[in-house]
């Protein structure tokens, strides 16, 4: 056991100190994904209060150790990999939900709950979050908002800021910062939940969250629309100007649509209400759908349920070497556009895409071995030219080392790296993440 692991172990016990020469899968191989160098961290720390997490960071600090933040690992390979590790720091025992204020339509956790066990609690209340996450058996509060991980519910209910009322996190020195509060209306201090949100863990460590829940919906249904994608587009459109209300709106591309024919293009849309509200908004997108010439699916039930959850164990599913995924982000009217410009820049079959119809905001999925780093910068640069942006989650090793995660515009990594200044100055959480 290395110097780093006997100290930590000394502030928190030798039960949540596991040093690197006895960790086992899974978290070798998401840690080691997460690292470019060949080094290695000298073991993996689990706190299990803020206080631990504050005086772990703090000794950190004290000895300049590299850290690298976690929840359950994983997404912990997505974006740039770090340049290197002393230390992974995990919140995966911060696990205790401090508040559910019914009433106020607020939850209090710690970082490191899990989405689906907090979903389960919340469901004897008939409340939910309104996110839509990757890996939602694995994924933590803390992963969720670090990655900005929303999801197809944003279309209703907006991104993951949106939700977000409050957070704790440990600084680069180990100090406890606080932002926000426990009630949706607390409006005090500057709005560092925003700025946490998509910060990977390079700003300090998410320790506790509250977020807005939302009551659950009496009826839920799924209506699949598919034909040639300018019936999409003009559907779309119509449906977007339309007093129609869905909760979740997604076009998706052929690919991710088994049964329907080549050279067509699917449009998602899922509505919860009463009863009597979902049926009427089915039935008045039917008749658009008619009259752009399009065929109708409905999912009621457990279908309507399993028809989104397939469409994220798809595009998420465990990925290798042969897989790239990225996040797309373009102006919504771009999207139908976009399907057909990866049509004709990546291989055939070898791609599957989904992409969020209110907000441009996407998902793509593509098999690196029939693809090339080349063509997925031409997609990079179609994105950019149309206002929009792709950021490289996982991806080949060969291509993460040739493409930087994120492809920002030069004012924009300025302002970046300021802010880590001032967050952290000596780049000691996540080293060489945001490039």
């Amino acid at each position: 056991m290395g110097s780093i692991a006997q100290t930590v172990e000394s502030i928190l016990g030798a039960a949540q100190v596991t040093p690197w020469e006895s960790v086992a899968e899974p978290w070798l191989r998401a840690v080691r994904s997460a690292i470019a160098s060949e080094t290695q961290p000298e073991c993996i720390a689990f706190p299990t209060t803020p206080a631990e997490m504050a005086a772990v960071v703090a000794c950190a600090h004290q000895n300049r150790w590299r850290i690298l933040p976690c929840g359950h690992g994983s997404k912990l390979a997505w974006g740039n990999r770090v340049t290197g590790a002393d230390l992974v720091i995990s919140t995966q025992h911060l696990n205790q939900v401090i508040e559910h204020a019914a009433g106020d339509l607020t939850v209090t956790a710690q970082a490191g709950v899990s989405f689906a066990n907090l979903q389960a609690q919340l469901l004897a209340t008939r409340q939910f979050l309104a996110i839509d996450p990757a890996y939602p058996d694995a994924a933590t509060l803390g992963g969720m908002v670090a990655t900005r991980d929303t999801g197809a519910l944003r279309q209703r209910y907006g991104g993951i800021r949106d939700l977000l009322i409050g957070i704790s996190f440990v600084r680069h020195d180990g100090k406890i910062a606080k932002a926000g509060g426990r009630v949706v209306k607390n409006v005090a201090g500057y709005d560092l939940m925003k700025l946490m949100t998509g910060s990977f863990g390079t700003l300090g460590i998410l320790t506790q969250l509250t977020l807005r829940t939302y009551p659950q919906s009496e009826t839920s249904q799924t209506v699949l629309l598919t034909g040639q994608a300018q019936a999409i587009q003009s559907a779309t459109a119509a449906i977007l100007t339309s007093s129609l209300t869905p909760v979740a709106m997604d076009v998706v591309s052929t690919h991710l649509l088994p049964s329907s024919p080549a050279e067509t293009l699917g449009l998602a849309l899922q509505f919860q209400s009463i009863a009597a509200g979902v049926a009427e908004q089915v039935e008045r997108l039917q008749a658009i759908a008619q009259a752009h010439q399009l065929q109708t699916q409905i999912f009621t039930d457990t279908a309507d349920a399993q028809f989104w959850q397939g469409l994220g164990d798809t595009l998420f599913a465990p990925s290798n070497d042969a897989v790239a995924i990225a996040k797309l982000g373009i102006l919504p009217a771009q999207a139908v556009p976009l399907l057909n410009f990866l049509e004709q820049t990546l291989a055939a079959d070898s791609w599957k895409a989904r992409i969020h119809a209110s907000s441009g905001i996407g998902t793509l999925r593509l098999n690196a071995a029939a693809n090339s780093v080349q063509a997925l910068q031409t997609v990079r640069s179609h994105c950019q030219a149309a206002q929009g942006y792709l950021n490289l989650l996982t991806a080949p090793t060969e291509w993460r080392t040739s493409l930087d995660a994120w492809g920002l515009a030069p004012a924009t990594k300025l302002l970046m790296q300021r802010l880590r200044q001032n967050f952290d100055p000596t780049h000691q959480f996540s080293p060489g993440r945001m490039g």
